[in-house]
């Protein structure tokens, strides 16, 4: 991943994908795992797609970490 002067926030690394976006995506589609897709983290997405997101509490969980800005993709980086 190439990392440029736009990409840290506050001396910190962060990633590009959006953070509202991915909240959306968790909403709307959470217990299918559709966001964790687009944060790169395949393998718990197609867990959560299995499980319909812990029959919702799994997404639920996801849907108020990725509120709280502690939802990191799959590089380990906290969304913007």
């Amino acid at each position: 991943m190439n990392m440029n002067e736009d990409d840290i926030i506050y001396g910190e690394t962060v990633s590009i994908k959006n953070k509202v976006f991915a909240a959306i995506l968790c909403f709307l589609l959470g217990v299918l795992g559709v966001h964790r897709f687009y944060v790169g983290r395949v393998v718990t997405g197609i867990i959560q797609f299995l499980t319909l997101g812990g029959l919702g509490v799994w997404a639920f969980i996801d849907f108020i970490i990725i509120l709280m800005g502690k939802f990191e993709d799959s590089d380990g980086l906290k969304l913007i």
